[in-house]
């Protein structure tokens, strides 16, 4: 059997409350044994497992690896309305007057990521 990338962990400030945002991104859910104050969280979801660990230093340069997230249910931009309503913030917008492109967002702690179009998006576009 092959080796598999069991969490994809990050660092934060706040374990369980950058957790709850995540879950909130990707309908998961945090760990039952996950309570504020905890110095770790566990988000589990369809497909990916996030762990996030508290440690006492603040983000401070861009990250050298980061999400690309791929909506399933809605349009890229229904999607990044949603995670901004959860939180997030606007670092750059990517998207063209084509309709092609991506929006790169920062989560609660400044952690960046990137929502792309649909699969029905890019299939309809034709790629």
């Amino acid at each position: 059997m092959p080796t598999l990338v069991r969490h994809i962990t990050i660092d934060c400030r706040d374990a369980y409350r950058l957790g709850q945002f995540w879950a909130a991104v990707l309908d998961g859910a945090l760990s039952d044994d996950d309570l504020p104050g905890d110095p770790e969280a566990l988000v589990e979801a369809p497909g990916s497992a996030m762990l996030f660990i508290s440690v006492p230093e603040a983000k401070s340069v861009k990250n050298r690896l980061h999400l690309d997230l791929q909506p399933q249910d809605r349009s890229r931009d229904e999607e990044v309305e949603r995670i901004l309503g959860l939180g997030a913030t606007v670092v750059a917008d990517h998207r063209a007057p084509d309709g092609k492109g991506w929006v790169t967002l920062a989560d609660p702690e400044g952690n960046e990521f990137c929502v792309e179009r649909s699969a029905a998006e890019r299939a309809s576009a034709g790629g």
